[in-house]
């Protein structure tokens, strides 16, 4: 079994991907929607800015968060706070690193959907929340919760956003991923193989559990087309 510290670390990073899980659930399904249906000015480039931790290195979206959310940045002259190095500053980095990939998930269930169904809806008059909680959820919410789980999976992975952003400071700040990457620099190969081992069966488990769920929304849609 892994050691007590890894435990501490793998607590940690669990909560820190279900807290960026939530927000990038409440702030990706409208944004996504959006994204789909809306044309607007400048789509393309904003489309571009959240894609953008897709090909960017990890260290450099890190460095520019650390100098945006350390105690000289634009963060603390907006808030007042400094998340450099703290829980917030983990969450924050995570949200945006993860992003791309809880939204572009999000966006293709809304593609999924009908258009015949959200028109004929609004032309009975139905209320825009009704339309959401009786045509849009039951249709897109294996979409939805796939890709969030897929962002609560990639953030249980992450290494260079949060060793910039976070550092790795015992109980604190250091996440599984760096806490695995010490036990390697230390040579404690042991220790580390057996984090690395509930690591990828944890990986495992998320990504079949993705897999079943976009299965699910293509039997739905094929069952309701």
């Amino acid at each position: 079994m892994p050691e007590p510290g890894f435990w501490v670390a793998l607590e940690l990073t669990l909560r820190v991907a279900l807290l960026s899980s939530a927000l990038l659930l409440l702030l990706g399904v409208p944004l996504a929607w959006l994204l789909a249906f809306r044309e607007f000015r400048g789509k393309a480039f904003l489309e571009s800015v959240f894609l953008l931790p897709l090909v960017l290195p990890p260290t450099v979206l890190g460095f520019y968060l650390l100098l945006f959310l350390g105690p000289e940045g634009p963060w603390l002259r907006l808030t007042g706070l400094s998340w450099a190095f703290r829980l917030e500053g983990l969450v924050f980095a995570s949200v945006l690193f993860s992003l791309p990939f809880a939204l572009t998930a999000y966006r293709e269930a809304f593609l999924g959907l009908d258009p015949n169904l959200l028109a004929v809806a609004r032309t009975l008059g139905a209320p825009w929340a009704h339309i959401w909680a009786r045509v849009v959820l039951p249709l897109v919410w294996p979409g939805l919760l796939s890709g969030t789980l897929l962002a609560f999976a990639h953030t249980v992975g992450e290494f260079g956003v949060v060793l910039m952003v976070g550092g790795s400071i015992p109980g604190k700040t250091q996440m599984v991923s760096i806490y695995i990457y010490d036990l390697v620099q230390a040579l404690r190969f042991a220790e580390a193989s057996k984090a690395a081992l509930v690591l990828l069966l944890l990986s495992v488990g998320l990504l079949w559990a993705v897999r079943l769920l976009e299965r699910k929304a293509r039997a739905w849609r094929s069952t309701t087309a």
